[in-house]
């Protein structure tokens, strides 16, 4: 059965059932089902039957799911776009793809394009509105090897990269989902990340497909704790998917805890490093929940390794796993010739399965250098470090994110994780400080639990001392900075770009 039909079953099962709710609207299964049907048949009677994608614009609206699978059920990928994206990227988004139709849910913003014709949030409640003949819309869905979404990421020339996710692709995610995470029909998942951030496709579609209610927090609520959390207490939530960032930054109030959250059953986290000591609260915090760590480029629709964080991984690992693949994927671990290393060794991170996007649209050139074929089968090398022990893979950082320092080539990311052992440390960024293009040293932004120090600097020679135990001296940052919290992304993700210009301003 395809992703949309499994979708539109609980229309006839459970018709009063929320589908998907914000902090002050929701939408039944039957709504959904009849606002993407309606929304389908416009978009096919006005546009044909051709197959460009639509852009969608707004943030956590309901009428951002309606919109999604009313253009999946017209044939055409989605295109989610986030309302805080500049307009000059959002530009370059719709050159690159082609796509003819924008359809914005979004009552805050005003868009002005002369190069794609619009639907502001008045019309399409017209469409939403008018009823339809919507027979034999199914011989119209997205199927197969067609694109069911396009995620733009970040490219290193400054240019956005369209990820093309095909039906089959969400759908080896989607069974993976169902049948290694204990998912159970009904259940009330937290939807954190935006629709532009590919981590929102684990909590959506798991809980769409499974008959469950979506409760989205919306950017507005991360800066207002107190509202953050009493929204919290009355969502009852059972299923947690997030950055490890955001659960951080959620751990820094002592109320997050199972009495916060009495039926939590599961936390899913990706897109960033888990670190042990986070992941020890939340077992302690919740210990009727089990905390799962993943691993995925959203080149290999969301995650493709998995491990459930026990007390034995904890005792075993200071730098937890990040898992074992998925049963229908196949990770190999590869030096710079693409020759496959023994466990135990680095090398660059390859990920070979049905879940492997099929390319980055109108890119030759970037998909012909990140993407192959392994023994008939699609591989993506994702430019990142890892390697195997006992079975588990770990990862080591972006080899993109290697810097040179005195004669030495260093991962950022490697010094971070050792960082991220010392019991006093809750946050931590590297940044490397660079003059004419050579790095000449390394800042380290922290934020520490409650310590026993005075000054600053007493609590930075302790802990240069302690990284001193298993981390060379030219590893070690020189200078440390201490902070309250760390500023995130809009993903949820620590925000980098912003740190340096707070500290280099």
């Amino acid at each position: 059965m395809r992703i949309i039909e499994k979708i539109d079953q609980w229309a006839k099962k459970s018709p009063n059932t929320i589908a998907f709710q914000n902090s002050t609207t929701s939408i039944s299964y039957k709504d959904l089902k009849e606002q993407s049907d309606f929304l389908a048949k416009w978009i096919i009677t006005n546009y044909g039957t051709g197959s460009e994608p639509i852009i969608v614009f707004g943030h956590m609206q309901t009428e951002m799911i309606s919109t999604f699978l009313g253009c999946v059920k017209s044939g055409r990928a989605y295109i989610p776009v986030d309302e805080s994206i500049p307009a000059d990227r959002l530009q370059k988004m719709i050159q690159n793809s082609g796509a003819k139709l924008l359809i914005s849910p979004s009552t805050d913003i005003e868009l002005n394009f002369d190069s794609i014709e619009m639907v502001n949030n008045e019309e399409l409640q017209m469409i939403f509105k008018t009823p339809s003949v919507t027979n034999n819309l199914e011989e119209h869905f997205v199927k197969e090897d067609d694109n069911f979404y396009i995620i733009y990421t970040s490219g290193s020339t400054g240019d956005p990269k369209g990820v093309q996710i095909t039906e089959n692709c969400l759908k080896s995610f989607v069974n993976w989902m169902e049948k290694d995470f204990g998912l159970k029909q009904g259940q009330r998942f937290l939807n954190q990340a935006p629709f532009s951030f590919d981590l929102s496709v684990m909590d959506l579609y798991p809980s769409l497909v499974t008959g469950g209610t979506l409760i989205a927090i919306e950017k507005s609520m991360i800066s207002r704790p107190k509202v953050l959390f009493q929204y919290l207490a009355e969502s009852n939530i059972e299923v947690w998917t997030s950055t490890p960032s955001f659960a951080d930054m959620c751990m820094m109030n002592p109320d997050f805890n199972e009495k916060l959250l009495p039926n939590m059953k599961t936390f899913l986290f990706c897109g960033e490093v888990l670190s042990s000591q986070s992941a020890k609260q939340l077992t302690t915090r919740f210990p009727n929940a089990t905390v799962f760590n993943t691993y995925g480029p959203t080149e290999a629709t969301v995650a493709v390794t998995f491990v459930p964080i026990t007390e034995d991984i904890l005792n075993q690992y200071t730098t937890l796993p990040i898992g074992v693949p998925k049963e229908d994927t196949k990770i190999f671990i590869m030096d710079e010739n693409g020759t496959p290393l023994p466990e135990g060794e680095k090398g660059e991170i390859v990920i070979v399965g049905p879940s492997v996007s099929k390319g980055y649209l109108q890119n030759k050139e970037k998909t012909e250098a990140a993407f192959k074929t392994i023994n008939g089968m699609k591989a993506y090398k994702t430019g990142d470090s890892g390697y195997f022990e006992n079975g588990q893979l770990f990862y080591n950082g972006r080899i993109d994110l290697q810097i040179k320092l005195h004669g030495y080539r260093i991962e950022i990311e490697d010094i971070e994780n050792n960082i991220r052992k010392l019991p006093l440390i809750k946050s931590v960024v590297v940044i490397p400080e660079m003059k004419d293009g050579k790095c000449t040293d390394l800042h380290c932004l922290v934020v520490v639990d409650e310590n026993d120090f005075e000054k600053e600097y007493q609590l930075t020679n302790y802990l240069k001392k302690q990284l001193s135990d298993f981390m060379p001296t030219y590893m070690i940052p020189r200078k440390f900075s201490y902070l309250t919290s760390l500023p995130m992304t809009t993903n949820g993700k620590v925000d980098r770009k912003k740190l340096v210009e707070q500290v280099y301003q």
